[in-house]
């Protein structure tokens, strides 16, 4: 049986990282997605509140310890089967961590849509 996606939530961006950058790769990506698909886009109600070193230097139990506690989600998302989007996908750590968050929010079913998968060492 197949969940129907009612919401595109792309990968929250520390708001420090985000000055550094000068914009979301998750977020642009999800805004395509979302109108291309006519799903909804949420890119507000799950923040990422724990301003973290980049996983990319990071080993896996390191990037797990790295990123747990790091978003929080103020709505409630009781029922929804939300789709996580994300460039790139390296141990799924972040998407793990951002998955539970979501299900402890009430979603029913989370889904992660990366563009990229890094292959493994």
């Amino acid at each position: 049986m197949q969940n129907a996606i009612n919401l595109i939530m792309p990968m929250p961006m520390h708001q420090n990282r985000l000055k550094e950058r000068g914009f979301n790769q998750a977020l642009e990506i999800a805004k395509l997605l979302s109108k291309t698909f006519a799903i909804k886009l949420d890119y507000t109600s799950c923040k990422r509140t724990k301003h973290t070193p980049p996983q990319a230097s990071l080993n896996l139990k390191e990037r797990i310890k790295n990123i747990k506690g790091a978003f929080s989600c103020q709505q409630n998302l009781q029922h929804l089967n939300i789709a996580i989007i994300d460039d790139v996908m390296t141990t799924g750590a972040s998407l793990n961590e951002l998955a539970k968050t979501l299900k402890q929010a009430g979603a029913a079913h989370v889904e992660c849509w990366v563009m990229a998968r890094t292959l493994p060492k």
